[in-house]
């Protein structure tokens, strides 16, 4: 097999270390530069690219997208599957507004599946729902991508108004300096999803890699996800950050008018009330009802994206909710166009959300697991393995539109345990102080009240 050896640049990197900081940026790659050779183009839109940054990537071209139209719908059928399990896990564990981008956190996954071999691919297949063949299903990812892109336009609206509709989708992966890393992944990343290797130096400057990152995340979603990766997130053993970023800003086909927006009653699941800025409108819509439910579907400026909202029926909440998964295609095939008197709550939240588990508990156990995690499409002498998948959304709903944001940085290492070992000293114990050198043991004792 072939296999790419990421160039040293020690001095360099040491560099960056020391005169990086928040303002450091990486180099792009939309057109991938030769193998091995480091890149400096710009590409962020927060802070000029740092000299001492390279990006590793195939010579292959980025591919035009011409999978078949069957192969996407597949892959769109898999964002939504997908979306539903993963948000009745999370919603399992938290009692508030919830919002998940399927579609960052499957490309993310994708570029790493990429690199998967054997169990481990298998089981990252089946709970990301991957039902093409793995070549198929990086194409039509790839076409996806192309074809979101397209949507971005401009419009006059009333009084000569610009309207606008923008999708922003980059991936970005970063590595250590120093891997030897198969030519194959980074033949797969250049030609399907645009991207290259940044080189990063999590061994020496885990700190500085982080604020790096984390700027160019900020620089892909308008500044909406200003920090993806929290401190502490990155060690001296991690070796790579594959990360996905998705962006919308999409002005109303029909705006509210802000002068039809009222402060209304809302009506929580405990029934405890709430006052909020309600918007209301008549317009023509889509509109579809079933068994505790119903649905309206408002379009965007140039009618190609749309929101669909669905009311369960007082009391059916949970019942409605928990069978999300039929509910999604069932309303969008059951749309019906008629005139809708409409009262919709502004509203304005953020999720952020660690993964690991709720992929474990769907089913996605060994990539989380050090010994058994099978990586060596990536790094073909194994032991390469997801210590952490970060998710970040954030929405925002008013009278002009919508404005959302996503990203998704899968971190992965090596020669660490899958998960930490949970120990609590809440009970008496003992201790030995010694040298480890000669193993003398200087003191030793036990605890049995430590307030004594």
């Amino acid at each position: 097999m072939r296999r790419v050896l990421l160039l040293g640049l020690a001095a360099s990197l040491l560099m960056a270390a020391c005169g990086g900081g928040e303002g450091a940026e990486p180099a792009a790659s939309t057109a991938p530069s030769s193998s091995a050779v480091p890149s400096t183009s710009a590409e962020s839109t927060t802070a000029p690219p740092s000299a001492a940054e390279g990006v590793l990537a195939s010579n292959a071209a980025r591919l035009p997208g011409d999978a078949p139209a069957s192969d996407v719908a597949a892959v769109t059928a898999g964002d939504a599957a997908f979306g539903a399990d993963l948000l009745e896990v999370l919603a399992a564990e938290s009692g508030g507004n919830l919002a998940v981008s399927p579609l960052s956190i499957r490309l993310a996954l994708a570029m790493t599946y990429a690199g998967a071999r054997g169990e481990t691919a298998a089981q990252m297949a089946q709970v990301l729902r991957f039902g093409l063949p793995d070549e198929a299903l990086h194409a039509a990812f790839n076409r996806l991508d192309r074809a979101l892109e397209e949507r971005n336009r401009t419009l006059s609206g009333e009084g000569g108004a610009a309207r606008r509709l923008e999708i922003s989708i980059s991936n970005a992966l970063w590595g250590q300096a120093g891997l030897d890393v198969e030519a194959a992944f980074l033949d797969i990343l250049a030609a399907q999803y645009g991207a290259g290797l940044r080189l990063v130096d999590f061994a020496g400057a885990a700190e500085a890699a982080r604020a790096t990152i984390n700027a160019w995340v900020a620089g892909e979603t308008n500044d909406r996800i200003p920090e993806l990766i929290p401190p502490g997130a990155l060690t001296p053993a991690t070796l790579l950050v594959l990360t996905n970023t998705v962006y919308l800003w999409a002005d109303w086909a029909l705006p509210f008018s802000s002068e039809a927006t009222t402060e209304e009653a809302f009506t929580r699941l405990d029934g405890s009330r709430v006052t909020v800025p309600t918007m209301h409108q008549l317009l023509p819509a889509g509109y579809a009802a079933g068994d505790g439910w119903q649905a309206v579907d408002l379009n965007y400026v140039g009618g190609e994206v749309a929101m669909l909202l669905v009311l369960p029926d007082a009391g059916r909440f949970t019942e409605v909710a928990g069978a999300s998964a039929d509910l999604y295609p069932q309303a969008v095939s059951g749309l019906q166009s008629t005139d809708v008197d409409l009262a919709l709550p502004r509203f304005e939240f953020r999720t952020q959300a660690g993964l690991p588990d709720a992929l474990r508990a769907l089913g996605m156990a060994d990539a989380f697991d050090s010994g058994r995690a099978d990586f060596t499409g990536i790094l073909a002498d194994g032991g390469l393995f997801i210590s952490d998948v970060l998710h970040e959304v954030f929405v925002a709903v008013n009278e002009a539109g919508t404005e959302a944001a996503a990203a998704t940085a899968v971190i992965m290492g090596r020669g660490m345990p899958s998960r930490p070992v949970e120990l609590s000293f809440d009970r008496p114990f003992l201790f030995w102080l010694y040298d480890r050198a000669t193993g003398a043991v200087l003191f030793m004792g036990r605890v049995l009240d430590p307030s004594a």
